[in-house]
């Protein structure tokens, strides 16, 4: 008996709560608006990916053990900032001894010299033979060549003693190691890459368009497929801009999906975009003029396809069937037939409403 009367109290309540959603003259109010007319461009979205301009291996050039490991993995290095550190002492004792080996053929050398110098006055006054003048040039020469080994052997034990301290070649974003502090390292015979570098500031993104429409934009004379302003969409929906260039152009045809391939490189200075995003490049190819724009939210969809509720002049309700076009701005659609300038059209509550009722039609204020 309770549950009974809870039951009626309720569909009271229900009944009171409708009948005051009505005017005191039983005509509904309704919100409407009447269209946005504006200059539309029309854009279409073109599946890609994202790729780094560069992906560059971090490489140790000399054998042995990684002694120190100076970044974070995944975070933004400078070019030059110290990456990694392989046991140095090794390579730094050869340039002790090649500089001492330098040292001691830049002695013989000089004392050569003097040598020759002394007996080209001597063999004047035939102190010394001549062949022994051409001896003691020939020990110049041999000096001079020894002087030059020297130098090379100095400047090949101070390039390994280099690439003891392995540094990033470019700035990026850096990678998983592959090894760890005290790994062995065998760098010398075939460089050992130590982990990857992805130079991010500039990005490119790949997408294929259908040859017909490439033609199309070409006849069109559109100069903004070449620079743009190129918009994109990631994996959660939302939009993001860049000024991009196209800057690649595939020669051929793919005879398998009739498209180009097509390069757009823009900035990505703020790392916001990673290599491999999987994207949907949106670009114009044509311009509407005057187009009538609505709320997407207030089209209603049925079996015969998209509709709106329009108040007419005596403020009854019409079930006018549209044609739909592009989103606009995420909330506008843009309306390409079924509707004019002039039209009010219901905003909200659109089960409430049904063709040919009367309602009493209230303007929402933008």
């Amino acid at each position: 008996m309770r549950k009974m009367m809870f039951l009626v109290a309720v569909l009271v309540m229900t009944a009171c709560h409708k009948e005051s959603e009505m005017t005191s003259g039983g005509v509904l109010p309704v919100e409407v608006a009447v269209p946005d007319v504006r200059d539309v461009r029309l854009t279409r979205e073109y599946p890609g990916y994202i790729a780094a301009d560069a992906t560059i291996p971090v490489v140790g050039r000399v054998n042995g053990t990684i002694v120190k490991r100076d970044f974070v993995e995944g975070s933004r290095v400078k070019k030059g900032d110290l990456l990694f550190v392989i046991e140095p002492t090794l390579y730094e004792n050869s340039v002790a001894q090649a500089t001492a080996a330098l040292q001691t053929a830049q002695a013989e050398y000089d004392y050569a010299v003097s040598s020759y110098e002394r007996m080209k006055i001597a063999i004047n006054s035939d102190a010394v033979s001549q062949i022994e003048l051409l001896q003691a040039k020939s020990k110049v020469e041999s000096g001079k060549a020894a002087i030059d080994n020297a130098r090379a052997a100095l400047s090949t034990a101070k390039t390994k003693l280099g690439y003891c301290y392995v540094k990033a070649p470019v700035s990026g974003m850096v990678g998983l190691r592959k090894y760890s502090v005290g790994s062995y390292v065998s760098g010398e015979m075939s460089p050992a890459e130590l982990c990857k570098l992805y130079k991010d500031d500039i990005m490119y993104a790949y997408f294929n368009i259908s040859d017909a429409q490439w033609l199309r934009n070409m006849q069109r004379g559109d100069s903004e497929i070449d620079r743009s302003n190129i918009s994109f969409t990631l994996g959660g929906g939302k939009y993001f801009t860049r000024d991009a260039k196209i800057d690649y152009l595939a020669p051929d045809v793919n005879l398998t999906t009739g498209t180009l391939q097509v390069r757009a490189e823009f900035d990505n200075k703020d790392g916001l975009l990673k290599p491999g995003n999987y994207i949907s490049v949106v670009l114009p190819y044509d311009e509407v003029k005057n187009g009538i724009l609505v709320r997407d939210a207030s089209i209603g969809t049925d079996q015969l396809g998209k509709y709106l509720y329009v108040v007419n002049d005596s403020n009854r309700v019409e079930y006018r069937r549209i044609s739909v076009g592009t989103l606009v701005d995420d909330t506008l659609r843009l309306v390409t037939d079924g509707l004019e300038a002039s039209d009010r059209y219901i905003t909200k509550a659109l089960l409430k409403v049904r063709n040919g009722m009367s309602v009493m039609p209230v303007m929402e204020k933008h």
